[in-house]
């Protein structure tokens, strides 16, 4: 099953319905204008929005589609129990971050009116927004930058960070390299390494039951919905990783945990915002690892071209 079609199992008949009906006449409309200029496919729908009492709304490229239906409250609570599995209670630690991971790898995201107690979220009430954000893996995309990660001469790999403005990339990178590099490169003789995988918020694993849902390679442990520093931590305690990866550092807590792993003798490939290497120094605590010289390499994306990649060795 695609990753649309895996949510659209999530949705009431009628949510389920309009969205089908769009797909068919919007592939019918790309048809029909032939070798001209073709309607963006319904393969491309990349987020569904459901807002109460606001029209249901899809997202393809940098397109948003407007249907012509009008959510209603009880749709968006009865996708909610789908999506928890009757069972809100199990969910409540995702829900409290502000999404749930479900099959395949599709994320929902999940607003309402937050229940707080000493400054931490403990529930969402009164659910009002669902955003389905369809899963799609992109085999392959490190393969023109891996090289330059993995040290042949050792058969192990260069400390690396990966530098991006949100929306670039960073995690599809970063799930395809920890791909590699767990599975190995038989074409340039590099043996797979053991790789520890803090998935904090779900993205690169994808975790669904205790099954990875994103190809993340045969020598990959992860620990998913927990806090980056602990989850580190338990990560080189327990697992004894060749390799650490982790999305999307900044905190004075993950800077002192991967100081941690790396004092341990563990590699690492991580991932934080930032357009250039000027704005990462500017980070007080990303700094602290450049000016420990921690990383061999910084990898940095064109946020105006999707793929393309620069290296910086340090």
């Amino acid at each position: 099953m695609t990753g649309l079609e895996i949510v659209l199992g999530y949705l009431p008949a009628i949510l389920k319905d309009k969205i089908e009906q769009f797909s068919i006449s919007n592939e019918d409309e790309g048809l029909s204008q032939n070798s001209r200029k073709k309607g963006p496919s319904p393969n491309l729908i990349e987020e569904i929005r459901l807002r109460s009492n606001k029209p249901l709304m899809i997202k393809m490229g940098q397109e948003t589609k407007i249907l012509d239906h009008i959510v209603k409250q009880q749709e968006i609570l009865q996708a909610f129990e789908r999506i928890c599995e009757n069972s809100v209670y199990s969910y409540k630690r995702q829900i409290c971050n502000g999404y749930i991971t479900i099959k395949g790898g599709n994320r929902v995201g999940i607003v309402g009116s937050a229940v707080v107690d000493n400054g931490q979220v403990i529930n969402i009430n009164y659910i009002s927004s669902l955003n389905f954000r369809i899963a799609r893996q992109k085999i392959g995309c490190s393969n023109s930058i891996i090289h330059e990660i993995i040290d042949e001469s050792s058969n192990n790999i260069h400390n690396t960070l990966i530098v991006s403005p949100p929306g670039c990339g960073k995690t599809t990178l970063l799930r395809d390299i920890i791909r590699n590099i767990s599975n190995g490169i038989k074409e340039i003789g590099f043996i797979g390494k053991t790789v520890g995988v803090v998935d904090e918020r779900g993205e690169i694993a994808a975790m669904y039951k205790g099954v990875a849902q994103n190809d993340i390679g045969i020598r990959s442990d992860v620990v998913d919905n927990m806090p980056k520093p602990e989850a580190m931590r338990m990560l080189v305690r327990s697992m004894c990783p060749d390799v650490i990866t982790c999305d999307e550092i900044g905190s004075i807590d993950d800077i002192n945990a991967i100081d941690y792993a790396m004092c341990s003798g563990v590699k690492g490939v991580f991932t934080a915002h930032g357009k250039n290497i000027d704005e990462i120094n500017r980070n007080p605590e990303l700094s602290k690892l450049l000016n420990k010289h921690i990383f061999e390499r910084i990898i940095l994306l064109n946020p105006e071209k999707r793929g393309d990649a620069k290296c910086i060795y340090l």
